[in-house]
């Protein structure tokens, strides 16, 4: 089976563990999820089955829509609910107008600290590990991509915004920049992820009726086509023959007329099936197979 499913991932349960259980239900040995979610988080998480996980990376790199909770007045060093309280401050002099205005700032291209908790590798151990033997180490600031940062409730001293955002962007830091900038602190207390690339959380199933599916033996029908994550390319319909040159790893030309505009292109075999993704060499003028599926 290759394909990707769209699970409404719970609170409480890690991204690993969702993988492990789909990979035991399916009897399926490839199996990898596109994009972690912490384990306090709900929401979106594609789990990609077979050939599908070799394009993970592109769901990894995906834009995401996020819906997040925020408390003003307490820091903690995971930076959410789950972690240790190392400040605490009154939140009462803030207000909307404040909120608002100290949100602007993380719109746009903006320079971000990721922080200790995290998966991030500082020589070949995740930071997370350091940060619970009590190291602290300085971290690179990255730049990332906030595409729309909008406050959609304000009950004071607790917000809800929605995020959408590029590769590599921690809601928990973008919280708890914003309670430095407010001068009282903040912490992430709830985080959904609405969207990942092309999977909605509409459309995402519950662990329920994954299981439910399973169960019954037509868990299939819940499986996307792993050509979803690939859709944003053209695609090119090829002959036989130049199939079993991609197949083969081998540059090929594709139709007269066929645009260079775009770097990479979908490629299907006379069939309808997915052959791989090309990548356009203009020095050969060539497309050259960057992944080839069996």
């Amino acid at each position: 089976m290759d394909g990707i499913l769209n699970i409404n991932k719970p609170a409480g349960k890690t991204s690993f563990s969702i993988v492990a259980m789909v990979k035991r239900l399916s009897r399926e040995r490839r199996v990898g999820h596109g994009g972690t979610l912490d384990p306090m988080a709900t929401g979106v998480l594609p789990v990609c089955l077979g050939q599908a996980t070799r394009v993970a990376g592109f769901l990894a790199d995906a834009a995401k829509v996020y819906q997040a909770q925020i408390e003003l007045g307490v820091t903690t060093d995971t930076y959410d609910a789950t972690g240790k309280v190392v400040h605490q401050a009154d939140p009462s002099g803030v207000d909307r107008e404040q909120v608002e205005t100290a949100l602007a700032p993380f719109r746009g291209l903006i320079s971000q600290t990721p922080p200790m908790y995290s998966a991030i590798k500082r020589h070949g151990r995740p930071l997370y590990q350091l940060a619970r033997a009590g190291i602290q180490v300085d971290r690179e600031s990255r730049v990332i991509q906030v595409y729309r940062l909008a406050l959609l409730d304000w009950q004071p001293p607790a917000l809800t915004v929605e995020v959408e955002c590029g590769k590599g962007t921690y809601i928990r830091s973008l919280a708890h920049d914003l309670g430095q900038s407010l001068g009282c602190g903040a912490i992430l207390t709830s985080l959904t992820r609405l969207r990942c690339g092309p999977f909605d959380i509409g459309d995402a199933v519950s662990m329920s009726q994954l299981e439910e599916a399973f169960t019954n033996g037509c868990w299939e029908r819940l499986v996307h086509p792993m050509d979803i994550v690939l859709l944003h390319w053209p695609a090119a319909a090829v002959d036989e023959e130049t199939s079993q040159a991609i197949r083969n790893g081998r540059p090929v030309d594709l139709p007269q007329g066929f645009s260079t505009s775009d770097v990479r292109c979908r490629a299907y075999s006379p069939d309808g099936r997915l052959l791989g993704l090309l990548r356009f060499n203009p020095d050969s003028g060539q497309w050259h197979p960057e992944k080839v599926f069996a």
